[in-house]
């Protein structure tokens, strides 16, 4: 339910008609009528998800600018800004090849939504089904070496996001390749 709400993108005032229509509803004693007002409902969490993307669309570009500008950033022609925060030593993974890697993910507001190093295990993937972003950063680094991946919404989830991702958003991942576990 809330992530089905979360789309409305609804003010404070607004999420207090909602409390209280779900009080009344439990209560038995609606007050609005859902014939009358289901119709609208749609076209109102287009307009918000529109209104929420493009939101997104804005911090996001004003993030990707600073951090393009961070000493050691290297910006991609995909639009990828990588930055090395410890070099390794061992080999380069290719695009085809299964790494074994821990990882935080964040949001340009610095919320988590993802980390390995939470559930104090590695992960390991192939970089043929991870996002576009995964696939181009990995293969600059080298085994034992840390990177921050500053990934650009549509080399990472796009305009649709994911119930944890919104829409539009730029993704930073905190990457360690511990080892390249399968080359192809």
């Amino acid at each position: 339910m809330q992530q089905s709400i979360a789309e409305f993108d609804l003010s404070a005032g607004e999420l207090d008609i909602v409390k209280q229509a779900l009080t009344d509803g439990t209560a038995g004693t609606p007050a609005i009528d859902v014939d009358e007002f289901g119709p609208q409902i749609q076209p109102l969490a287009t307009a918000r998800r529109e209104r929420a993307l493009r939101r997104e669309q804005a911090a996001s570009l004003a993030y990707l600018t600073t951090a393009a500008a961070e000493p050691g950033a290297v910006k991609t022609t995909s639009g990828l800004i990588y930055r090395e925060v410890q070099a390794g030593t061992g080999v380069s993974p290719s695009a085809s090849d299964f790494v074994r890697v821990h990882y935080r993910g964040t949001l340009v507001n610095g919320r988590e939504f993802d980390s390995s190093y939470s559930r104090d295990e590695p992960v390991d993937l192939s970089l043929r089904t991870v996002i576009p972003c995964w696939t181009e950063g990995m293969q600059r680094m080298r085994v034992g070496g840390k990177a921050q991946l500053v990934c650009p919404a549509d080399l990472a989830y796009g305009d649709a996001g994911t119930p944890n991702i919104p829409g539009g958003a730029t993704t930073i991942f905190d990457v360690e390749l511990l080892s390249i576990i399968g080359r192809r």
